[in-house]
C-alpha cells in the first residue's frame, strides 16, 4: 500500500532521517513512536508531500488515497456539518454537477455514481461522526468560525474519519479530546479496516488500535509486530542483547589492545601486535545502549495538614451570571485523597479545579480551607502565559524570590534542568519542557494540593511514566483531570463524575465507566440516524417498539467485536514472540490456524453488524 524507500532528510546540518527504507502492507495498523524531536511528524508531511525529502522514494499503490488532519479549515459561517460533507470532495462536485449540468446521459452517470459511493447517506455518517467526537446535533449547525481551536481540531479529525482514506495516517488525534470522545475514537479505528498509521504519545490507544509498531530511532525505522506492550518487551529483550554484545566485544578489544600494547616495539612479535591492532580495527563494535527514558523528576513533600484540606457547601459555579455550569456542589478533600474527574467537556471538570484554585469565585455557597493550605495548579494553557524571552532560571528565580542561585538550579534540577537548558530561553524550549518547567513553577513551595488539568498533553510516553512515578511518590493530595487512561487508572483511587450540572463520587472503576460511554454514544448515533431516517420520511416517526431487538443485537455484536479485535492483536503477539524466540513449527502452526478462524469470525459479525446498523 505504502512503500518508503531508501528515505533521507535534512534540517540544516541536522539529519533526522537517514536511508530510511518501510513498506506498509494494505489494513496493516501502524503505531508510529519514538521520544519528541526525532521527526515522527516531519515523516508524515513527506508522505504526503509537504515536504520534500533530500533523497530516497515514497510511492502509494496506483487509485489509493491519502488522509490527513486538515489544516485549511474556513473561518467563516459554514455550519460544521457541512465542512465535514465537504470532506469528500467527490460527492460534493458530483452534487454541484448535477444541479448546473442539461446533459441528461452524464445527470444518469452523476446519480449512478452518487448511489455507489452512497452520498445520500452521507449527512447521517457525518452528524454520526460528529456526535461521536462530542458536537450536539445543535453544535453541528452551528457556523466553524464560533469554535474554539480545540473544538476545530475536532472538525478537522470528523472531516478525514469522514473521507475514509485507504491510508488514514493522525498525528496525536486525542490530544484535543476529552475521555468520552476518545473512547469513541478509540472504538471506530479498531473497526476501522484500511490501512491507518497513528502517531501517539497514549499507550492505551497504541495497544488496542494498532498491530504494528514502528520505532524511529537514531535516524532509523525499525519495524516491531504487535501493539505497543508487545513492542516495549520485545525491544527491552533486543537491547539487553545488544549491550551484552558490546560488552563482549569491548572486553573482547580490551584484550587484544593489551597484547599491541606489550608487544608493539618487540620485533619478534611486531607482526602479531599489527595483526591484532587491524584486527581491532575491523571489530563492528555495537552501539552501546544508551537510555533515552527521560529524566524522572519528583515534586516537593508537603507538611501534613488536617483533613479536610477543602470543603465546598452549597457551591455554584459558572462564568455568567445566573447560569451557573456547576450548581449546589458538597465536596471534600482530604490530605491523603487521589481523585480522577470523569465527564465529557463542558460538563464542567475544569470549572470545578479553577474554583478549587481560586481561580474562579464561587456565585454561590461556601469555601472552607485552612489558612496555611497550599494549592499548585498546572493548566496547559498556561504554557502561554510564560514569558518566551527569559530562561527557565529567571522565571524560576522570580517566582521563588530567591536571591540564591544555587536554591534555584537545585528546584530546577528537580525536573531536569540542567545549567544549559535553565540557562536556554522559554521560546526555544519544547513542548514537553515547558510542561516541566510549570510543573517545576507549581510545586516549588510544596502545595499540600496538587489540581493538574490535562498535564501530559505535550509528554511523550516516557515523560508520562516519569510524571506518574513523581505523583505516585508524592504525599499530597492530587486532583486529576486527564483523557489518558494509564495515567489515571496508576495515580487516581477515586473517580468523581462531573455531569448534569453536579459532581459526585463514581463508585465503579474506569473500565465500567468507558462501557458506560459506549452506550451512550451508541445511543447519539442511534438517534442521529432515526432522526434522519423520519426527515427522509417526511417526519413520520418510527414505532416505539421498532427496531429494539436490532440495537439489542448490534449492541451485543459491538462489544463481541471488541473482544475480539483484542484477541486477535493478543494472537499477533504470540505469533511474533514464537517466531523471534521459540520457534516452535508446531506452535506456530496452530496460533496460525487459532488467527485464520478469529479472523474469519471477525469479518462474519462485521458484516452482520453492518447490515443491521443498515436497517436501524
Amino acid at each position: 500500500m505504502l512503500s518508503i524507500q531508501n528515505l533521507t532528510y535534512r534540517i540544516g546540518r541536522r539529519t533526522l532521517l537517514d536511508n530510511v527504507s518501510v513498506n506498509i502492507p494494505a489494513g496493516h495498523r501502524i503505531g508510529l513512536v519514538g521520544p519528541n524531536g526525532t521527526g515522527k511528524t516531519t515523516l508524515f508531511k513527506l508522505i504526503s508531500g509537504e515536504l520534500a525529502s533530500d533523497g530516497g522514494e515514497i510511492s502509494l499503490i496506483r487509485g489509493a488515497s491519502l488522509g490527513m488532519v486538515r489544516q485549511d479549515l474556513p473561518e467563516d459561517e459554514t455550519p460544521i456539518i457541512d465542512v465535514v460533507l465537504s470532506a469528500d470532495t467527490e460527492r460534493t462536485a458530483l452534487l454541484a454537477e448535477a444541479e448546473t449540468t442539461e446533459d441528461m446521459e452524464r445527470i444518469g452517470h452523476i446519480y449512478e455514481r452518487l448511489n455507489e459511493i452512497s452520498a445520500y447517506d452521507a449527512p447521517s455518517r457525518a452528524a454520526s461522526i460528529l456526535a461521536g467526537l462530542g458536537f450536539s446535533e445543535a453544535a453541528q449547525a452551528s457556523p466553524i468560525s464560533s469554535f474554539s481551536g480545540g473544538w476545530r481540531a475536532r472538525v478537522a479529525l470528523a472531516s478525514v474519519l469522514f473521507r475514509q482514506p485507504n491510508v488514514l495516517m493522525l498525528d496525536e488525534p486525542t490530544n484535543h479530546l476529552d475521555f468520552e470522545s476518545m473512547v469513541w475514537l478509540e472504538n471506530f479505528l479498531m473497526r476501522y479496516r484500511e490501512t491507518l498509521i497513528i502517531i501517539s504519545h497514549d499507550r492505551d490507544i497504541l495497544n488496542k488500535t494498532v498491530d504494528h509498531i514502528l520505532h524511529l530511532e537514531n535516524q532509523k525505522l525499525v519495524s516491531y509486530t504487535g501493539n505497543y506492550d508487545a513492542f516495549e518487551r520485545r525491544r527491552a529483550e533486543r537491547l539487553m542483547n545488544q549491550q551484552a554484545l558490546h560488552e563482549k566485544q569491548t572486553a573482547q578489544k580490551a584484550h587484544l589492545m593489551k597484547f599491541v600494547d606489550r608487544f608493539r616495539a618487540t620485533a619478534s612479535k611486531a607482526r602479531q601486535a599489527q595483526s591484532r591492532l587491524k584486527a581491532i580495527e575491523r571489530m563492528d563494535i555495537v552501539d552501546a545502549v544508551i537510555a533515552e527514558r527521560v529524566t524522572a523528576f519528583t515534586f516537593p513533600e508537603p507538611k501534613e495538614m488536617k483533613s479536610p484540606l477543602i470543603r465546598l457547601e452549597h457551591v455554584d459555579a459558572g462564568y455568567i451570571e445566573g447560569k451557573p455550569v456547576l450548581r449546589d456542589l458538597n465536596v471534600y478533600i482530604n490530605h491523603n485523597d487521589r481523585i480522577a474527574l470523569l465527564g465529557a467537556n463542558g460538563n464542567g471538570k475544569s470549572t470545578l479545579v479553577k474554583i478549587l484554585s481560586d481561580r474562579l469565585a464561587p456565585m454561590a455557597g461556601t469555601i472552607y480551607k485552612s489558612g496555611r493550605l497550599k494549592v499548585g495548579y498546572f493548566a496547559q494553557f498556561q504554557t502561554d502565559e510564560l514569558d518566551t524571552t527569559e530562561t527557565p532560571f529567571q522565571t524560576m528565580q522570580a517566582a521563588m524570590n530567591e536571591p540564591s542561585e544555587v536554591k534555584v538550579r537545585s528546584m530546577l534540577s528537580r525536573f531536569g534542568f540542567d545549567k544549559h537548558k535553565a540557562d536556554t530561553k522559554v521560546g526555544e524550549l519544547s513542548g514537553g519542557e515547558k510542561a516541566r518547567l510549570l510543573f517545576c513553577l507549581m510545586s516549588f513551595d510544596a502545595p499540600h494540593i496538587m489540581l493538574l488539568d490535562e498535564p501530559t498533553n505535550h509528554l511523550d510516553i516516557d515523560a508520562r511514566e516519569a510524571l506518574m512515578q513523581a505523583l505516585n511518590n508524592y504525599t499530597g493530595a492530587v486532583i486529576l483531570v486527564s483523557h489518558d487512561p494509564h495515567l489515571v487508572e496508576c495515580v487516581a483511587d477515586q473517580l468523581w463524575l462531573v455531569a448534569d450540572g453536579g459532581c459526585k463520587p463514581y463508585d465503579d472503576d474506569l473500565e465500567a465507566y468507558r462501557k458506560l460511554v459506549i452506550r451512550q454514544r451508541r445511543l447519539e448515533r442511534e438517534k442521529v440516524k432515526k432522526d434522519a431516517r423520519n426527515a427522509k420520511n417526511g417526519g413520520k416517526t418510527d414505532g416505539a417498539d421498532e427496531g429494539k431487538n436490532s440495537e439489542k443485537t448490534a449492541e451485543k455484536l459491538e462489544h463481541t467485536l471488541i473482544d475480539l479485535t483484542q484477541r486477535r492483536q493478543a494472537l499477533e503477539g504470540e505469533i511474533a514472540e514464537c517466531c523471534s524466540t521459540t520457534n516452535d513449527p508446531k506452535r506456530l502452526k496452530n496460533l496460525n490456524i487459532a488467527y485464520a478462524a478469529l479472523e474469519k469470525e471477525i469479518a462474519a459479525n462485521e458484516a452482520t453488524l453492518e447490515q443491521l446498523i443498515a436497517g436501524l
